[in-house]
C-alpha cells in the first residue's frame, strides 16, 4: 500500500483562517518549519466565508487534536473574542494573526505581523531609523507593521486608510512608540518618502489595480508589499520598472514563521494578562 510519511493519525492539526484563502503561503512554509525541527504537526488552509466565521470558530476550537490558528483577512480584528489571552501587540491594536490553545484549555492570542516586516528589512540590511515612511493601510497586518517601524525611530511616518479613526488610533500608538518621530494623515504620495509600505488587500490574488495613482516611482524609493500571492504584485512590477529596491510580502512571512512555530510549540508563552479585550469581557 502507498502512502505519505508527513501526516498520519497522531499528527497535531494547526490551521489558518481567512476569506479568501489562497493567497497565502503559511501551511508550505509552517509546515516546511515543523518538519524541519522534527516535530509531526502540519497547518492546513481553512477557507470560511466571512458570515459563517462566529459560527465555526467554536466548533473547530472544540477539536481534540487542534492546536491554534494563524488569521488572515478579515479575521483578525473579529477573532479577539475567542481569546481569553492577550499579549501586548494584540491590546494595543485591536487583532491577533495567531491564536493557541494554552495547556489549561484557554485560549492566546497575539499579533507578530509587525515583527515580520521588520525582520525583512533588516535581514536586507535597509534602514528604517531616521527614514520618511508612507504606510497604506491600517488594519489588522497594517498597524501592526506601522507600530514595528515606529520601534526602529523613522524620523517621518505618514498614515494612509479609509478610517480616520484608525488613522487617529494608529497615530497615537506611534507617536507613544517614538515620540521624536513627526507622524501626519493625508492621501498616499510618493513626495519626500523614503519606503513606501503597501498593506492594503489592494493587488492581491487577480486584483491588478495599484494601491496609490501613480505612473512611475522614485528610483530611490524602497517598496514593501505585505501581499504575498501573487509574489508579483501590481505594486512590485511597478516599482521594479522604476528602478527601486523591493521586499515582498513573503519576505514578511519568513521572518515571522519562526516565531509563529514558536508560539504553536509553546502556547504558554503567548500573551500576557487577561486584556479587557478578552472574551470574558466581551459582550
Amino acid at each position: 500500500m502507498q502512502q505519505v510519511d508527513f501526516i498520519q493519525g497522531r499528527t497535531r492539526m494547526f490551521g489558518i483562517i481567512g476569506d479568501p484563502i489562497a493567497q497565502v503561503r503559511s501551511p508550505e512554509m509552517i509546515t516546511w518549519e515543523f518538519q524541519r525541527r522534527g516535530v509531526d504537526a502540519v497547518l492546513v488552509p481553512l477557507h470560511v466565508p466571512a458570515a459563517d466565521f462566529d459560527g465555526v470558530m467554536p466548533a473547530l476550537m472544540r477539536l481534540a487534536n487542534f492546536g491554534g490558528f494563524v488569521l488572515t483577512i478579515p479575521f483578525k480584528a473579529r477573532a479577539l473574542v475567542f481569546a481569553d489571552r492577550l499579549g501586548l501587540q494584540a491590546q494595543v491594536l485591536g487583532g491577533i494573526n495567531l491564536l493557541v490553545r494554552r495547556s489549561d484549555g484557554a485560549w492566546s492570542g497575539d499579533m507578530l505581523d509587525g515583527m515580520g516586516c521588520v525582520a525583512a528589512f533588516e535581514e536586507r540590511q535597509i534602514a528604517i531609523e531616521g527614514q520618511s515612511l508612507m504606510m497604506l493601510g491600517l488594519g489588522g497586518a497594517g498597524g501592526a507593521i506601522a507600530c514595528a517601524m515606529a520601534a526602529r525611530s523613522p524620523g517621518r511616518m505618514r498614515l494612509h486608510d479609509l478610517s480616520a479613526q484608525r488613522c487617529a488610533f494608529i497615530k497615537s500608538c506611534i507617536e507613544r512608540i517614538s515620540p521624536a518621530t513627526v507622524v501626519d494623515i493625508g492621501p498616499p504620495t510618493v513626495d519626500g518618502i523614503d519606503i513606501l509600505i503597501n498593506a492594503t488587500p489592494v493587488g492581491m490574488l487577480s486584483d491588478a489595480r495599484l494601491p496609490l495613482d501613480v505612473q512611475f516611482l522614485p528610483q530611490a524609493l524602497v517598496v514593501f508589499d505585505a501581499v504575498v500571492m501573487p509574489e508579483q504584485t501590481p505594486l512590485l512590477a511597478l516599482a521594479e520598472r522604476s528602478g527601486c529596491a523591493v521586499v515582498r510580502g513573503r519576505e514578511m512571512m519568513l521572518g515571522q514563521i519562526p516565531r509563529l512555530v514558536d508560539g504553536f510549540l509553546d502556547p504558554d508563552s503567548v500573551g500576557g494578562e487577561l486584556g479587557q479585550l478578552g472574551r470574558q469581557s466581551v459582550v
